[in-house]
């Protein structure tokens, strides 16, 4: 097995991709009626959609934007949240097809139209394979965040600093002189 250090990259793009076009295709119909025309369109727009799916989508996505900026237990639970929501967004997937499909039928008889077919449209599929691909990067993930690279400390927030008007002018000049910056507690 590779190093956990060079499966960070492939990791987190798996996830980054997985996760964001699986809320994409949950922003797109995953059903939608036999019959082309107008009514396929209006359909389109009313039924065959799964809100959730989007929703869980965007929250895992989410989580691998925290992930790449935090460290240690923060970021295994992050981790473990993002692992969640990558296994909401395959059961949603699984059960959000019948959903779908019901959604467009009812949409079509709120048209008038009967007789007509519903059939489920690629963006299932795509919904479907980037979430199982979404729950594999998480679960890779969780497994092995503690040994990937971390962010410096250098880029958190800045601790509080002894204020330099707290010094006489003289002593700023004396740091200063000396190669030191004043308002750093360390030197």
């Amino acid at each position: 097995m590779p190093e956990p250090r060079r499966l960070f990259g492939p990791t987190v793009l798996a996830g980054l991709a997985g996760s964001g076009l699986a809320a994409f295709a949950g922003g797109r119909p995953w059903a939608s009626p036999d019959r082309t025309g107008g009514t396929a369109a209006l359909v389109d727009r009313s039924g065959g959609h799964v809100p959730l799916a989007a929703a869980l989508g965007l929250v895992a996505l989410a989580c691998w934007g925290v992930l790449l900026v935090t460290r240690g237990v923060v970021r295994r639970v992050v981790a473990v949240a993002g692992l969640l929501a990558a296994a909401g967004l395959v059961a949603t997937s699984l059960l959000g097809r019948a959903s779908a499909l019901d959604s467009a039928r009812s949409a079509t008889l709120d048209l008038g139209v009967s007789g007509v077919g519903v059939h489920t449209t690629a963006w299932w599929w795509v919904g479907l394979l980037t979430s199982l691909v979404a729950l594999a990067a998480a679960g890779g993930a969780v497994r092995l965040c503690p040994r990937w690279p971390e962010m410096g400390s250098r880029y958190d927030a800045p601790v509080a600093r002894p204020a330099a008007e707290d010094m006489s002018e003289v002593d700023l000049w004396r740091a200063i002189d000396q190669g030191h910056d004043p308002t750093d507690r360390d030197h």
